[in-house]
C-alpha cells in the first residue's frame, strides 16, 4: 500500500464516527443505520434526580443484553425513580456517536472501535467511558468440508462486517500472528478478507461467496445454524480469556451535570448484569422478548443458545483490552497511533461497586484526571 493510500485510509477511518456514509456498515453487530425510538414507557415513579429524564443508546443485539435487559426489566427506571428513561436503539457505532455529540442521547451502550474512534476524533473532549457491559461473544466460524483446522484458513475467503471495525481489526491481527500477509485496504492476500454486512453474511455462507466469517454473536451462531461449524473463539486468544465487547459510554457534559442520573444508570447495570448471570436462562428470555418487540422477530432458541455461553456479561470495562485493540488497528496499518489518556471515568461506577460490596475495577492508567 502506497504512503499516499494509507494516510488516506487513516484518515477516513479517524473520521468514521462522523461521516454518514459509513453508518449502514460500521458496526461489530449493527444491521443498519437509523435510530428507533423505544415506543413503550415504563412509568417513572418516586424522587426525581437532578434530570427531568435521560435518554440511553444502545444495540438491538445479544452483546448488548445488559441493556435490553434492563431496559425489558424496568431495572433501569427503577433506580432512576422519577427521572425517566427514554431510549433509542442503533444499529451501528457511528450513529450512536453521532447522536451523543448532537445531543441526542445522553448515555450509550457500543463497542470499543466506535468508542476509541469517537473520543480520538473530538480530541477527547465528546465522552467518558464510564463501565463495561460484555466481554467475548466474537467467534471465527467456517465451512467444514473446506477449512478443517487454522492453517486450512490460509487462501480462503473470510468475512467481517466492516473495514476497520472491532472484528476486522482483530482478524487482520490473527492473521499477521500466523506471520501471513493482507492489504488492510483491499483485503487480498494470503487470505481474502471480505467485508460483508452482518445481516447479509449468512447468504453470503450459503450462496458460497464466503468460506468463513469472524463475527460477534449472533451472526456466528447463525452461521452453525447454516452448517458452519466453530474454529476459533476469539475469547482463547486474550489472556483470562476476556475482551471488551460492550462498554457504556456518558457524554462529558451529562456526566459534568448529572452525575446523580449517571450514578443511577450504573447501579442499574450493575444489578442487571448480578441478575443475568444469577439466572441465565430468564434472561436470555428477556433479551429474546426485547428483540422481538424492537426487531419484530425472536432469535431461534439453537441461536440464541449456542450464542450466549461464549458472551460474559461484565462491569469491568477490560481496561488494558482497549488499549491493546487499539494497538492492534494502528499494527494493521488502520489507525494512526491514538491518545486514549483520559478516555475512562469509572470513578462514578467504582462508587457503586464499593456500595455493593464488590471490588473497584481499574483504567489502566487511562483514566480522566
Amino acid at each position: 500500500m502506497s504512503a499516499t493510500t494509507r494516510t488516506a485510509l487513516r484518515r477516513g477511518l479517524a473520521a468514521a464516527a462522523a461521516l454518514p456514509l459509513l453508518i449502514g456498515a460500521l458496526a461489530s453487530c449493527g444491521y443498519g443505520s437509523q435510530a428507533k425510538s423505544d415506543e413503550k414507557k415504563v412509568a417513572a415513579e418516586g424522587k426525581k434526580l437532578s434530570a427531568d429524564s435521560v435518554r440511553l443508546g444502545y444495540f438491538p443485539n445479544l452483546t448488548h443484553a445488559t441493556a435490553l435487559i434492563g431496559h425489558q426489566e424496568g431495572i433501569f427506571q427503577k433506580e432512576l425513580g422519577g427521572t425517566e428513561l427514554k431510549v433509542s436503539t442503533f444499529n451501528a457505532g457511528p450513529s450512536e456517536i453521532e447522536a451523543l455529540n448532537a445531543d441526542s442521547i445522553d448515555i450509550g451502550f457500543i463497542g470499543p472501535s466506535p468508542a476509541i474512534n469517537g473520543y480520538t476524533k473530538s480530541k477527547g473532549s465528546n465522552l467518558r467511558i464510564v463501565a463495561g457491559s460484555a466481554s467475548g461473544g466474537v467467534k471465527l466460524v467456517v465451512n467444514p468440508t473446506k477449512i478443517k483446522t487454522l492453517d486450512d484458513v490460509k487462501g480462503k475467503r473470510i468475512a467481517t462486517p466492516q473495514l476497520g471495525n472491532t472484528q476486522d481489526v482483530a482478524f487482520l491481527n490473527w492473521i499477521s500472528e500466523q506471520g501471513w500477509k493482507v492489504d488492510s485496504q483491499s483485503g487480498k492476500g494470503d487470505v481474502s478478507v471480505l467485508r460483508t454486512d452482518n445481516k447479509v453474511t449468512p447468504d453470503a455462507y450459503t450462496s458460497g461467496s464466503v468460506d468463513g466469517a469472524w463475527v460477534p454473536e449472533p451472526t456466528a451462531s447463525k452461521l452453525v445454524g447454516e452448517g458452519a461449524k466453530v474454529l476459533l473463539d476469539e475469547s482463547d486468544l486474550w489472556p483470562d480469556k476476556k475482551f471488551v465487547i460492550t462498554n457504556i459510554i456518558v457524554s462529558q457534559k451529562f456526566l459534568k451535570e448529572h452525575p446523580d442520573v449517571v450514578e443511577a444508570v450504573l447501579r442499574g447495570s450493575v444489578k442487571t448484569n448480578a441478575w443475568i448471570n444469577a439466572n441465565p436462562e430468564q434472561a436470555k428470555a428477556a433479551a429474546n422478548a426485547k428483540l422481538k418487540e424492537l426487531t419484530g422477530k425472536p432469535l431461534g432458541d439453537k441461536v440464541i443458545d449456542g450464542a450466549w455461553p461464549s458472551i460474559q456479561f461484565t462491569d469491568d470495562p477490560l481496561a488494558a483490552t482497549l488499549q491493546a485493540q487499539a494497538e492492534h488497528a494502528v499494527k494493521a496499518g488502520l489507525l494512526d497511533k491514538p491518545d486514549l489518556a483520559g478516555i475512562y471515568d469509572l470513578k462514578p461506577l467504582n462508587k457503586v461497586l464499593k456500595t455493593a460490596g464488590r471490588p473497584e475495577v481499574a483504567d489502566a492508567g487511562l483514566g480522566a484526571k
